[in-house]
């Protein structure tokens, strides 16, 4: 709290003095705020821009997607493991043993995707989702 006293205003300017910001230190004219004329009287259409044709491509037919049949989903498990060969092995047995414990489970879909989960550090994953 020493330097109150002090006072950053140059020793050639008024305290009290308006600063104008078109004007620079020595007093030449700066940079105008005024709106730039571009001449176009207010009814200017954007310029046309000539997009290139898309490439052309073979015909591809879609499959139908697999419909869920009339039962209802009555549950949903996930599993996820390291994006490694060992993990991915555990994970395929993980799955096959809960089919094999709960055989009046009838799947009605499957998702899987990569994504990051976060434990210890955060790591890529591969994630499945059985909805039954």
């Amino acid at each position: 709290m020493e330097n109150l006293g002090t006072s950053k205003t140059p020793p050639s300017r008024d305290r009290n003095e308006q600063i104008s910001f078109n004007v620079d230190d020595n007093n030449n004219a700066g940079v105008s705020h005024s709106p730039l004329d571009l001449g176009g009287g207010g009814t200017a259409r954007a310029p046309k821009i000539d997009r290139p044709a898309p490439p052309k491509t073979a015909v591809v037919e879609k499959t139908a997607e697999k419909t869920i049949p009339a039962e209802r989903v009555t549950g949903v498990r996930t599993f996820f493991t390291k994006l490694h060969a060992g993990a991915i092995n555990f994970l395929d047995e993980q799955i096959t043993r809960w089919l094999k414990d709960n055989p009046e489970i009838s799947i009605k879909r499957t998702n899987v995707i990569t994504g990051e989960i976060q434990g210890k550090k955060t790591e890529p994953n591969i994630i499945v989702t059985v909805w039954y």
